[in-house]
């Protein structure tokens, strides 16, 4: 399974941006998919997750601005975030599990100014 992220960029704060994430592989596999995101010196924390039956789970800082979907034809996963702020800034990264393993895209970049 490999996951190409994307949507990621400068925004300013009030403002939104989506984040795509592809799938290709053995993508029939996956379970769960979500977006995680690392903040220089920080770790990687959960933002969002959507099983493969649609159940979805928020991180508490980004409940009510964001929402995740996926499109399982497409094999993609988006995020959809509204109402940034500053401290939204991160590296966000793309995941999806199946039943043996983890799987990660490359990271894409969002900046937000205040």
């Amino acid at each position: 399974v490999q996951l190409q992220a994307s949507g990621g960029g400068l925004v300013q704060a009030g403002g939104s941006l989506r984040l795509s994430c592809a799938g290709s592989g053995n993508m029939a596999s996956i379970n769960d998919m979500g977006w995680y995101r690392q903040a220089p010196g920080n770790e990687r924390v959960l933002v969002a997750r959507i099983s493969s039956l649609g159940r979805r789970n928020y991180a508490d800082s980004v409940k009510g601005r964001s929402t995740i979907s996926r499109d399982i034809a497409k094999n993609t996963v988006y995020l959809q975030m509204n109402s940034l702020k500053p401290e939204d800034t991160a590296v966000y990264y793309c995941n999806a599990n199946d039943f043996l393993r983890s799987y990660w895209g490359q990271g894409t970049l969002v900046t937000v100014s205040s």
